[in-house]
């Protein structure tokens, strides 16, 4: 699951971003590391503009500014010290999350690497050693939603596959899943996909 760094003044809305995020299966985290940023810009300290400098020094994560702060020039120096988004207050939580599975997906990596194979998303070819073969576009987001995480349930994998535009059900997924057995096989690492009885899947 991904963790999304929440920097915010206010207890009230910093509580209610995080019980937002949990509820949609991201981590909150106080601070980095991290896979996307909200910032606040008023804080005591440093400000969001200040924070948002020192994490583009270190990383390219996606970072939003979250703010009542409504001014065109708030929003243009936001821009320049480095933010992917700004989104003002009120916020509409549907909206927000939305941009952050925008910001995360484009952010992702073009190749995975995990247990030993190497998956890259734009040649859709899965490798280990000097063994490699070419998957489908399902094929290839199943294998990623494994590598990203320790145990993906069918239902994460098919909603994956749903926001990534590859529409599956059960079945096909089941189909999926032994193609990629037989592929990942194919390059001596049929033993990696594992069933969790009941549950979903691993590496």
């Amino acid at each position: 699951m991904e963790k999304i760094l929440v920097m915010e003044d206010d207890q009230s809305i910093r509580d209610e971003l995080c019980t937002l995020l949990r509820a949609n299966g991201y981590i909150p985290v106080a601070q980095p590391p991290c896979d996307l940023a909200l910032l606040d810009i008023n804080m005591p300290g440093e400000n969001g503009y200040e924070i948002c400098r020192k994490l583009r020094q270190t990383s390219d994560i996606p970072i939003i500014f979250l703010t009542a702060r409504d001014t065109p020039e708030d929003e243009l120096l936001g821009f320049s010290v480095g933010a992917d988004d700004y989104i003002r207050k009120p916020y509409n939580s549907a909206v927000l999350l939305a941009r952050i599975s925008r910001h995360l997906r484009c952010n992702a990596a073009a190749v995975l690497k995990a247990k030993g194979i190497s998956l890259d998303l734009e040649s859709l070819t899965v490798s280990s050693g000097t063994s490699s073969i070419e998957l489908t576009k399902n094929e290839a987001r199943i294998l990623a939603c494994l590598m990203k995480r320790e145990l993906c349930t069918r239902e994460e994998i098919i909603e994956d596959l749903w926001n990534n535009s590859l529409y599956i059900d059960e079945n096909t997924l089941y189909v999926n899943i032994n193609r990629l057995r037989s592929k990942l096989k194919a390059i001596g690492c049929g033993h990696l996909i594992t069933t969790a009885r009941g549950v979903g899947y691993r590496l």
